[in-house]
Formats: structure tokens, sequence, C-alpha cells
């Protein structure tokens, strides 16, 4: 492998593709003709249903015939391979903000830790906008130079109320959408309209502990762990395609404010993580599971 040249672009290929010969050989074979040093590789092969899934993060450093390949020089000359495999991939630039959209009603902690993570890059996301059915934090959102969209939701209103959403996303070309505990639940037809790039947060109480005060409900049956689940929004309520979750131990000492406070930190990690791992291309959905190539 040529010396790593610091100052060569970067890129992300993220690919998914049946099983079979060949792959790994076409793909490496590829990036050494266009001159490119690969820094991380991460594949699995699911034994199951023969689908193979592949990340590789590498650097365009240039060969004998000129200057270093460009984002679109390099999707041209994929194409070929892409056609021979029947692959499904995204190539971007490495560390390439993805568009977001932050959904939440009242509860603020998951909008504050996604808030804060982007300000100081540690994720890489450009919040575009927030949204809620109430007005609550409109003073944060703003502070943080961010617009703040007030859509009241109510059982009449909720066609209105979700039209609006989806011209926000179009007009601010949102590539995900994250509801950071959005009290509302999505119709079928907007979680259609949102397959695959929107990332909900819920307890992981469910189905045991439903409705208003799941974590006292929990503390009244003694529960020993609290988690959280970040998962891919579908028609079926909370039960979308796993990306992340977390999982602290608790003990008869826990008060209910107490589970509702390890409850916050498991949300704020679920999520932020989920977020993270799929702008950065290692979630691949795989029917009603994922793999994520971390």
């Amino acid at each position: 492998m040529d010396t790593f040249n610091s100052s060569a672009a970067e890129y992300v290929l993220s690919l998914d593709c049946p099983e079979t010969r060949g792959i790994v050989h076409a793909v490496s074979g590829f990036l050494l003709e266009q001159g490119c040093d690969i820094l991380e590789s991460k594949q699995f092969d699911s034994q199951p249903d023969r689908h193979f899934f592949m990340r590789i993060h590498f650097a365009s450093a240039g060969d004998s015939r000129g200057g270093p390949a460009t984002l679109d020089s390099l999707r041209r000359a994929f194409v070929p391979v892409v056609e021979k495999f029947g692959m499904h991939w995204h190539l971007r630039a490495h560390g390439e903000k993805h568009r977001v959209l932050i959904m939440v009603s009242k509860f603020e902690h998951c909008l504050n830790d996604l808030l804060f993570r982007a300000r100081i890059g540690e994720l890489p996301i450009d919040i575009v906008g927030v949204v809620s059915n109430h007005p609550d934090h409109r003073g944060i959102v703003e502070w943080h130079g961010i617009p703040f969209f007030h859509v009241p939701v109510t059982a009449d209103t909720k066609p209105e109320a979700e039209a609006r959403l989806l011209e926000l996303v179009d007009e601010f070309d949102v590539e995900l959408v994250v509801l950071a505990r959005y009290m509302q639940v999505l119709s079928d037809n907007l979680t259609r309209r949102l397959d695959g790039r929107a990332i909900n947060i819920h307890h992981s109480f469910l189905p045991s502990f439903k409705g208003a005060k799941p974590y006292h409900q929990a503390h009244a049956r003694g529960v020993k762990t609290v988690g959280a689940t970040a998962h891919y929004v579908n028609a079926d309520l909370d039960e979308g395609p796993i990306i992340s979750q977390q999982v602290v131990e608790v003990d008869h000492t826990y008060s209910a404010e107490d589970l509702v406070a390890a409850g916050r930190d498991t949300e704020r990690k679920a999520l932020s993580n989920a977020v993270r791992w799929h702008c950065e291309g290692r979630v691949f959905l795989q029917g009603n599971r994922t793999v994520v190539l971390k």
C-alpha cells in the first residue's frame, strides 16, 4: 500500500448485495485502480439469507494517470461493479454532514443532547430545523441558531400537521428525521414516505409498561434493568428495525425518580449512537432487522 497522504480526499462506500465469490476482490481492485488507500474496512456475510454487507473508508491519493479521483468520477467508475453484483450502494465524502430534522414534544433531554453533540462536531449532522407540537423549546433551539417550527397536532388537524412536516422535509432537503421523544403516532402514509430515513427512541419497558409514567410502573414492579431502544420508524408502533440499545442495571434502592434519570441517560446514548451510525453509513436495513458495521 502506498504511503497515506493526509491531505487526500476521504470517502465512505457502503454496499450490500447477494453473497457470491469475488465481491471483496472486485471492490478492493476497483479502489486500487482508482489510486485509493483503504483506511478501514468492515464486512458481514449473513449466512441464513446469503447476503453480503460492506463498509469501506478510503482515501483518494491519485495515481500515475493524474490527480485524486473525485466523488463523481468514483461513482461513475463504480457502476460496472454495481451492475455485476447487483449492489445497493452509497458513496459519500467522509465526514459529510447529513441534513437532519428533529421532532420533539415536551421531554427535552434527547433534543438537548443532539443539539450539543452537533454543535461540538461529535455528530456528522447539520440540524436544519426542529418541529414540535408544543412551543416549549423554541428558546433553546433558536439560541443554537436553528429554525423552530411549532406545529400543533389534534385528531382533527393531524393530516394537515403531517403535510406541513413533509413540506419542511422537502424545503430543507432533509435526509434524516429524528423523533427525539416526539409523542405523536405517525400515520402509515407518513411512515411509508419516511421509510429508512426516520429514527425513533423509546424506553425498553415495552410491551410490559405502556402508557403514562412507565418508569413509575416499572418501579412498582421492582425492575432490575432500565433501557432504551432506537429504531427505524415503520407502521408497527415502536417495533421498527432496531439500530441501538442501551441498558443499565438498577436495584431496590432506586426511587421512581432515579429510574427516570437513568432512563434519560440510556435514551440519550441510544439515540445519539443510532444517529451517528446511520449518518456514518454503518447501518443496513435487512427486512425487520439491521446490520450495523461499527
